[in-house]
C-alpha cells in the first residue's frame, strides 16, 4: 500500500502557525480512510452506520517535531490485529524531510446494531492485518 501524503493548509495551523494538535488525529484518520478505499472498501457503505459500526476506541498520539503551513506530510499505517474483532492502528508522521513529526495509535473495535454487539473483523480487512502478540488476543474491554 502507498502512504499517505498531504500538503499543511493554514486552516490545519493554531494561532502560534503550528499544526493544531487534534489535526493531527485528523490526519491520521484520513490516511485510514485512504488506506481501506485502496483495499477496494466502499467508504460511503463503511462509514455509513448500516449494521456494521468500527468506532475508535482509544487514541493517542505522541508530539515529536512542529508542522508549519505548507509543509509536506507523510503518514504510514502499521496495521495489527489484536482479536476477532478489535484492531490496532499505529501511525507514523513524517515532514518532507523524512523526519519524524509524531506517532500515533488508534484502536477500533467492529460492532453490530442494533445492540452493539462484537462481530468478526469484516473483509476485506483481515488480510491486511498482522497478527498481535499473543497475550492481546481475544480480550474482553
Amino acid at each position: 500500500m502507498r502512504d499517505y501524503q498531504r500538503t499543511v493548509h493554514f486552516a490545519d495551523t493554531d494561532a502560534a502557525g503550528v499544526v493544531y494538535f487534534a489535526n493531527l488525529l485528523r490526519f491520521c484518520h484520513e490516511a485510514y480512510e485512504d488506506a481501506l478505499a485502496q483495499l477496494g472498501v466502499d467508504l460511503r457503505q463503511f462509514f455509513s452506520n448500516s449494521g456494521l459500526i468500527v468506532p475508535i476506541t482509544e487514541a493517542q498520539i505522541r508530539f515529536l517535531k512542529p508542522l508549519y503551513c505548507g509543509d509536506r506530510l507523510r503518514v504510514t499505517i502499521d496495521p495489527q490485529r489484536l482479536d476477532t474483532s478489535r484492531f490496532q492502528l499505529t501511525y507514523t508522521l513524517y515532514n518532507e524531510g523524512g523526519d519524524r513529526v509524531a506517532i500515533a495509535q488508534t484502536q477500533h473495535m467492529c460492532l453490530q446494531l442494533p445492540h452493539r454487539q462484537r462481530v468478526p473483523i469484516p473483509d476485506p480487512l483481515p488480510a491486511w492485518l498482522k497478527s498481535a502478540p499473543e497475550e492481546a488476543s481475544d480480550r474482553e474491554d
